[in-house]
């Protein structure tokens, strides 16, 4: 079966799996809203001598949570956030309270979202669209510290 002529991509690469390299990312957020992460990802992926592998991302909460978004227009985050409050407003009648209002809005909005992300490495770069940033969601109303465990799995130029 021949391949369509509009899809077009570059020959396959084979890298073996002879590095893991991880580390915790520790972020002070300031309340509700969007944390850009990248160039801290972007350092770690230079600092683990990443070639080609994968980035992975895990944040160690359930009330935060992990995106790629758009970083040229902050109003998409401002968006993003009003379309996170509207499926899971403080004023719906939660059961779970003992944290405060915002705790079970949280947890809803960490299950809407993501708790890992994976994103390629290759050329020692991360393979991140134009428009793409990584973030860290803090969907509580105070500051919190936040862990996010880091690894990259792949090909290093040590290894």
């Amino acid at each position: 079966m021949a391949a369509s002529p509009s899809i077009s991509r570059t020959a396959p690469s084979a890298v073996s799996t002879g590095s893991i390299v991880s580390s915790l990312l520790t972020v002070q957020t300031s309340g509700r809203g969007f944390v850009d992460l990248t160039a801290d990802i972007a350092q770690f992926v230079d600092e683990a001598a990443a070639v080609e592998g994968q980035v992975t991302l895990f944040i160690r909460h359930t009330s935060a949570s992990l995106t790629i978004q758009e970083n040229a227009d902050p109003t998409v985050l401002k968006d993003l956030t009003t379309a996170l409050d509207r499926f899971a407003p403080e004023n719906a009648g939660w059961s779970h309270d003992t944290e405060g209002p915002d705790d079970m809005p949280a947890h809803v909005k960490t299950m809407l979202t993501a708790t890992s992300l994976q994103i390629p490495v290759i050329k020692s770069r991360l393979m991140l669209g134009t428009w793409q940033a990584i973030y860290l969601i803090e969907h509580r109303r105070r500051a919190h510290r936040r862990e996010v465990v880091v690894q990259f799995a792949g090909k290093t130029a040590s290894a």
